[in-house]
């Protein structure tokens, strides 16, 4: 493994990027092909995923022994003592830059928690593909609170009415965003970063959108509660 730390934005938030992580990231890769085709995803995620849970053997005891070698690198960056599994699962980008509801065409959060964690393992991806983190322009928020919840989904909810309904992925800064910080997906590299953190996955124009975990883009995401602080 090769990990490295980066903070983003005013907030200098911690993003770990972990090269290597696996060292088996095509054998996880065929463990998620045996479980498609799968369901349509609910929520902001624009494609299909495949929630792992306990009876499905190999993949589970892949999601147990990703957190145990994660545990050291989060501890590190988050500073926690601990943490439990929330979900995991195998996801892929399916949906079209024309088909995108509103939400999906803007950066989001997946939870107001402060300790919230999304771990990102990419595992088959296309070139030019990533994760980018944003600044919100008009409030300045980066990162999703209970207590800036209100302001925040008022305010961007009112802007999405002047987005194009062809506007497709949001790649770089906007009108409304600016982008913080990135992430070049590359195989078998694990992200971590706090899930209020706002973000959104980078998806270039001709990209392939296949629900096809042999052709399209692959990865698997887990979310993790964290424990007290140390």
């Amino acid at each position: 493994m090769k990990a490295q730390l980066q903070r983003v934005g005013i907030s200098q938030s911690p993003v770990v990027i972990i090269d290597e992580f696996s060292g088996i990231a095509e054998e996880i890769a065929r463990t998620g092909e045996g479980l498609a085709p799968f369901p349509p995803s609910g929520g902001y995620y624009p494609g299909v995923r495949r929630m792992i849970s306990e009876p499905d053997g190999q993949a589970y005891s892949y999601v147990l022994k990703t957190c145990e070698q994660a545990a050291p690198f989060i501890g590190g960056a988050f500073d926690v003592q601990n943490f439990r599994l929330r979900d995991a699962s195998f996801s892929m980008v399916t949906r079209s830059p024309d088909q995108l509801h509103a939400t999906q065409r803007v950066p989001h959060f997946d939870s107001s928690e402060q300790n919230l964690f999304a771990l990102l393992h990419y595992l088959r991806v296309p070139a030019g593909t990533g994760t980018a983190f944003y600044r919100h322009r008009s409030t300045g928020i980066e990162r999703v609170t209970e207590e800036n919840r209100l302001r925040f989904l008022t305010v961007s909810g009112g802007e999405l009415e002047a987005l194009a309904d062809d506007s497709g992925y949001i790649n770089d800064s906007d009108p409304f965003f600016e982008q913080i910080g990135r992430v070049d997906a590359v195989a078998d590299r694990m992200i971590i970063y706090n899930g209020n953190l706002l973000h959104s996955g980078i998806i270039p124009p001709g990209m392939p959108l296949s629900a096809d975990p042999r052709q399209g883009r692959l990865t698997a995401n887990l979310f993790i509660i964290g424990g007290e602080s140390a």
